[in-house]
């Protein structure tokens, strides 16, 4: 038996038949613009909900801040819940032309690297039901 704590997710397994270019990146942490126009996210050092209410709010600084390229802020500023990350590639390609390349590639990596650490969750996977128990 695993004692190990599983984290519960909403995310897609590799041969589900879901493609990653359907879904639509939603926030799930705060952010702020830097004098520069870049994204800097706001990740609270705690997740204990405790922690978070009696703790944070005494500190200096309560968040973890992640200063995001040119490229992240401008895919970051694009994940409002409505685009999906096909539109997203297509943004990105016609803004970027060359210098995003290899546009999918680091666009999916950069994503996942996202939804793995919690900043960003994706819209559009469909639920599956859940299995009754054997009986």
């Amino acid at each position: 038996m695993n004692s190990a704590k599983q984290r519960k997710t909403n995310k897609p397994e590799p041969d589900s038949g879901i493609n990653l270019l359907d879904l639509v990146p939603v926030h799930t942490v705060r952010f702020e613009t830097d004098a520069e126009g870049l994204i800097v996210l706001l990740k609270p050092k705690f997740t204990n909900r405790l922690l978070q209410k009696y703790l944070l709010p005494r500190m200096r600084r309560p968040f973890f801040r992640i200063t995001l390229d040119e490229l992240g802020s401008f895919v970051w500023s694009r994940c409002d819940g409505k685009c999906t990350v096909r539109r997203l590639a297509e943004l990105h390609k016609q803004r970027f032309g060359e210098k995003a390349e290899p546009l999918y590639d680091r666009l999916t990596l950069f994503l996942q690297t996202l939804e793995h650490n919690r900043f960003i969750r994706f819209e559009g996977i469909p639920s599956t039901p859940e299995q009754p128990p054997p009986g």
